[in-house]
């Protein structure tokens, strides 16, 4: 769908910021079951390979679909995929409360990751189109929205969880917010705002002939290869991070849900990531943030021993891989093909992300066992990322639509 008559700015804000309130339900969902994990293996009897698959598994779900809920825009309009996927996964996560068992489990957060993805290519394919000449400072807003809900999500469950000695209360409260917050976009968002086209900005002179003609290429790939690598490193870090500091440096419930909430406040630092991208050359920000990455993970595993510490290494985690690292690739990703294809391209910064993330709490549990924490978080938090970093130098910024900023 292509729009001539933009809203007024005030309404497009108000419809970015509510876009923005149903992706803190969504982040709120995605990082409280880790710190719930220690209590779910202790009632079902789950091995720390088991818990530490279920904490990342929805990440299979995200990957998976992703590409197809960007495909589904050619038949439906990206309002009816983000509230299809925000009513999806809040359903799931409501699910886990009542499952049987591990295979059960698995199943509803994987599918949450599905509901997922869609409402996540939705929501920046929207505001990417919308804002396309602010693209990455748009993404930095919506990342905001996802550090709130990182700061939030574990914060909260765990006080929850420690007030009421229940780990599905948590699940159930943000179950319901997000059918909440699916209500409120259904109402409130114009498909004036939901369904602009990028090509709009484009018709007034821009070329796009400088950038190739099709999903796959040399940029796509290396974006690809670094968020992959970015994910394996992060979520192994995110699926079991509470539970290393609960069974290996012993904090208490809180003080673990505390310290994991500061990667929710590193996120925060998205925004700033979206102001910067827009003006240099987004390829040493990726450059840079892998390398911030890489320290920070090896760091959380084998040097800082207290809370203070640990919270300051997991909101440096936020900020490089959430703030900077995700919100900066998704738009070099969206950059790389021509405007038709931005939704097919935000699908598969999903995929890049999402399909290796999906079994890196797996992985990393089973390094755990071999080797212990520390040779652990060396192989995949640290020299996992070196070949995407180096393969970041070939990426080439002619090749990409910047319609502000210099490379």
């Amino acid at each position: 769908m292509r729009t001539h008559d933009r809203l007024p700015l005030a309404v497009s804000i108000g419809a970015l910021a509510l876009i923005a309130i149903t992706y803190v339900v969504n982040a709120m969902d995605r990082l409280v079951f880790p710190t719930l994990l220690a209590h779910v293996d202790a009632e079902y009897g789950f091995s720390l390979a088991a818990g530490g698959f279920l904490a990342t598994i929805f990440t299979l779900g995200l990957g998976i679909g992703g590409i197809p809920g960007a495909y589904l825009f050619v038949h439906r309009s990206r309002k009816f995929v983000a509230i299809s996927g925000i009513v999806i996964y809040s359903a799931c996560t409501i699910l886990t409360c009542f499952s049987f068992g591990f295979y059960d489990m698995a199943l509803y957060r994987a599918i949450s990751g599905v509901g997922e993805a869609f409402q996540n290519a939705a929501i920046f394919t929207m505001a990417g189109a919308y804002f396309s000449q602010n693209r990455t400072f748009a993404f930095g807003v919506l990342n905001l929205a996802y550090a709130l809900g990182s700061f939030i999500g574990p914060r909260w469950g765990g006080h929850l969880l420690s007030d009421s000695g229940s780990w599905r209360l948590p699940l159930v409260i943000y179950g319901l917010l997000g059918f909440g917050g699916a209500a409120l976009l259904q109402v409130l968002v114009s498909r004036k705002f939901s369904e602009e086209s990028v090509q709009d900005d484009y018709s007034k002179g821009t070329s796009e002939a400088h950038i190739p003609n099709r999903l796959i290429n040399r940029n796509t790939v290396l974006v690809t290869l670094a968020s992959a690598g970015g994910g394996l490193a992060a979520y192994g870090y995110l699926g079991l991070y509470p539970t290393f500091l609960r069974n290996e440096l012993n904090f208490s419930v809180e003080a673990a849900g505390a310290a994991a909430s500061m990667y929710g406040a590193g996120a925060c630092t998205g925004i700033v990531c979206g102001y910067i991208a827009d003006r240099v050359n987004q390829k040493w920000l990726t450059i840079g943030t892998l390398v911030a990455l890489n320290a920070a993970g090896y760091a959380i595993f084998n040097l800082a021993t207290t809370p203070q510490s640990q919270s300051v290494l997991s909101f440096i985690e936020g900020a490089a891989f959430s703030g900077f690292l995700f919100v900066n690739n998704y738009s070099l990703m969206q950059r790389s093909v021509r405007s038709p294809i931005i939704g097919r391209a935000s699908g598969l910064m999903l995929a890049a992300i999402n399909l290796p993330a999906a079994f890196s709490g797996y992985m990393m549990a089973k390094l755990v066992t071999a080797f212990g924490w520390s040779t652990a978080a060396l192989l995949q938090m640290s020299l996992l990322l070196i070949i995407p970093t180096i393969g970041m130098f070939f990426f080439d910024p002619a090749q990409t639509s910047r319609v502000t900023g210099k490379d």
